[in-house]
């Protein structure tokens, strides 16, 4: 498969197997120092798998003529197609099961080619499994079952170009296939940027952050990528449509919401207008500990429910903070930060600072605003651990760990009780399950006036052979208290197929109906990723 780079001028190759850049991975050493930490994982790393090894048939399918240009039947890249970047599907790849392998991968340059591609999968039986970076970790970009003839991975990378700049409006067209750095490439010259970062930046794309509402890195006001939508163009099997261009209309029910979100099962989305920001002038950063986790909570609500509007507000429980470096004495931590393009922002870290000592916060020194100052220590401890942590999630997985992440939203009378409640009770799933104590940490990623977002992160020694078979009880067992506490199965990671029962008890019936009719006016022979959000 040709490597994908992180930016352009770069050839560093993408592992088919895990996160990110083959050559980022922890050593075995590493991966046996981090085992060692976790009673129970396995002496030595299991090995790194090889496409070699893997059971991949001869395609099930020929295509045309027509569309043979487009099409390759490479083993290493229906073996880079056949999953996401779950923890479920990283165990299945070390362990040599990885489940149906796509029969073929596709990579059309324009919206043309994918309708083309869909008008022949159609004809001729083949689920079409729309892909940009593959980062997803929820199932969203694997087949599932056996009821097409074959399976086609339609990879929108090559289909990454910003077509049109509108200064005026300060918003560009943009192919969806367009991965994050070579986005902001394109938009530097013209001292733009889309401002969304979510932790996949480097390796997902504009599409997949619109089918899966993703979220980026800023903790409030505009935290989705729905934010950010002018226009989309779409495929469907039925045809193909653009919406208006608009700031913002009341005629009837958006166009645009039908397919944010849709995951790839009701159209592909192969262009959109993206509201633009002029690139931040002004930064500052700070870090503040708290002493007792539930008083840090409430600072964080009261931030949340100022008119501050901080771009970085996110608090890590003790053992988070111990885990990335930014506290070692049980102390919780509560990253601060603040952003603009056209004023200074000291005295709004100001203000976030006494509103989070009036609540029991200490330190807190402001950082310069000077880009090459230093950053707080805490600040650059987490961001270093931010970005490295789904590598060393990799590598615990080699020692035969069991890794799970989630993360929901809910109101803020809900919040204390329900961390609470996963810790228990999740933590509890995992001992029973492991016959091991988990690690359960928690923080929080986004913050808004009527509530918040927490991520958790459950790591536990599992059994050799049945990680995944573990992995579906912690999941089990966490979708059990998200729903009871009625918080959403996902606040920003999508829906895919490992989330589907608790998507299906969340939404209304009604909806789902609507739904269902949907699929069935646009993708009439459902081949379009089967299983996504309705079946």
């Amino acid at each position: 498969m040709p490597a994908i780079p992180s930016d352009p001028g770069t050839s560093r190759t993408r592992s088919w197997w895990g996160w990110g850049y083959a050559d980022a991975h922890p050593d075995d050493a590493e991966c046996a120092a981090m085992g060692a930490l976790l009673p129970g994982t396995l002496a030595r790393p299991l090995p790194i798998p090889r496409v070699a090894d893997l059971p991949i048939a001869r395609p099930g399918v020929t295509p045309p003529p027509a569309l043979a240009h487009l099409v390759t039947d490479d083993p290493e890249a229906r073996a880079s197609h056949a999953m996401g970047k779950a923890y479920r599907d990283v165990i299945r790849a070390l362990r040599g099961r990885p489940g149906r392998i796509p029969d073929l991968v596709a990579r059309p340059t324009d919206a043309q080619e994918v309708a083309d591609l869909l008008d022949w999968a159609g004809r001729h039986g083949v689920a079409a499994i729309p892909f940009g970076g593959g980062s997803s970790v929820v199932g969203g970009v694997e087949y599932r079952g056996d009821a097409h003839r074959a399976v086609l991975s339609l990879d929108l990378t090559s289909m990454d170009r910003v077509l049109e700049v509108d200064t005026a409006s300060r918003s560009a067209r943009i192919q969806a296939g367009v991965l994050g750095p070579v986005l902001e490439e394109q938009l530097r010259p013209h001292g733009l940027t889309l401002r969304h970062f979510p932790q996949s930046f480097e390796f997902s794309t504009l599409g997949g952050w619109l089918a899966t509402r993703a979220g980026g890195h800023y903790a409030t006001v505009r935290t989705h990528i729905d934010d950010f939508v002018q226009s989309l163009h779409v495929v469907t099997p039925a045809g193909a449509g653009t919406s208006w261009r608009l700031p913002a209309s009341g005629a009837g029910p958006s166009p645009d919401r039908l397919f944010l979100g849709s995951e790839g099962t009701l159209g592909v989305i192969t262009e959109a207008w993206m509201r633009l920001q002029e690139r931040p002038r002004y930064k500052a950063s700070t870090s503040v500990a708290f002493a007792d986790f539930h008083r840090a909570l409430d600072a964080v609500r009261a931030i949340a429910q100022s008119d501050l509007a901080p771009a970085n507000c996110r608090l890590l429980d003790s053992g988070e903070a111990l885990l990335s470096g930014a506290s070692h004495d049980g102390s919780a931590v509560l990253v601060l930060g603040f952003e603009s393009a056209t004023a200074r922002v000291d005295d709004r870290l100001t203000s976030a600072l006494e509103l989070a000592r009036a609540h029991g916060g200490r330190g807190g020194a402001q950082a310069a605003e000077d880009r090459d100052a230093p950053a707080d220590a805490a600040v650059s401890a987490w961001r270093s651990a931010f970005l490295r942590m789904p590598y060393l999630r990799d590598g615990l997985a080699r020692m035969g760990a069991v890794v799970e992440t989630f993360e929901t939203a809910t109101t803020w009378d809900r919040i204390p009780a329900l961390i609470d409640a996963v810790r228990t009770e999740v933590g509890a799933a995992a001992l029973k399950a492991t016959g091991h104590s988990a690690t359960v940490n928690c923080r929080l990623t986004h913050v808004y006036p009527d509530g918040a977002a927490p991520y958790f992160t459950v790591a536990v020694a599992g059994r050799p052979g049945d990680e995944v078979e573990i992995w579906d009880d912690i999941k089990a067992a966490a979708s059990d208290v998200l729903h009871r506490y009625r918080a959403t199965i996902t606040h920003h990671h999508a829906v895919g197929r490992d989330h589907r029962p608790g998507y299906d008890l969340q939404r209304p019936e009604p909806f789902a109906l609507a739904l269902r009719a949907a699929k069935d006016a646009l993708d009439p022979h459902r081949i379009l990723n089967p299983g996504v959000l309705i079946d």
